[in-house]
């Protein structure tokens, strides 16, 4: 996401950073190529969904909120994933989506890439994001919950990402309609960390 005197970045732009995020950090966490179809939906509302709903806040230069969706076989494969390669063996492993490690360890995947998207932000935007700690439920098949923050002037998108299983799961993002065009030469700001340094830190490497 580069910014030039003629050039106006939208919400879809913001998004499909966001995207590049979730790909770049899943795909370092799990040794799988994590990928996203080339299409954005606009939605009314964002929705948490069986089985796993997830969820976090952010504020700051602007405003949203970022939901991701995951099926169960979908939870367990990254799950599992990212386990094994963190050194786990098979007997080591929750059996079940509803296990509190599964939700513990998507929530932290989920807090690495929001942590990742915000740090892009900051170096092409020169803006500053802070975000809440990601929220989840263990739904069952007959919830869905409709969730909402205060926007004055919503846009919501709706992604569809696939694993290297061929599973899939699904990100929305509601934020205020805004655009951003460059006023005077950005201050260089640091670069974001990369998904091997956020993990790092996170003395998870």
């Amino acid at each position: 996401m580069l910014l030039s005197k003629q050039q106006v970045i939208t919400c879809d732009d913001i998004l499909l950073s966001l995207c590049d995020s979730v790909t770049d950090v899943l795909s370092t966490a799990t040794g799988d190529k994590i990928s996203y179809t080339p299409m954005i939906q606009k939605i009314n509302n964002t929705t948490l969904r069986p089985d796993i709903g997830t969820f976090v806040l952010f504020t700051g230069t602007f405003s949203g909120m970022v939901v991701l969706n995951f099926p169960k076989e979908t939870a367990m494969e990254l799950y599992t994933c990212y386990m094994k390669l963190m050194g786990l063996s098979d007997s080591d492993l929750a059996t079940n989506y509803t296990s509190e490690e599964v939700s513990n360890t998507l929530g932290e995947l989920l807090n690495q890439m929001v942590g990742n998207f915000t740090a892009k932000v900051s170096t092409t935007l020169n803006g500053r994001i802070h975000q809440s700690q990601p929220k989840m439920l263990a739904l069952p098949h007959q919830v869905e919950i409709n969730i909402n923050m205060t926007l004055d002037h919503p846009e919501v998108s709706r992604i569809t990402f696939f694993t290297n299983g061929g599973n899939v799961f699904y990100l929305e993002l509601a934020m205020d309609h805004t655009e951003f065009k460059l006023a005077r030469e950005l201050t260089p700001a640091e670069r974001p960390l990369t998904p091997e340094e956020i993990m790092a830190e996170a003395g998870l490497v």
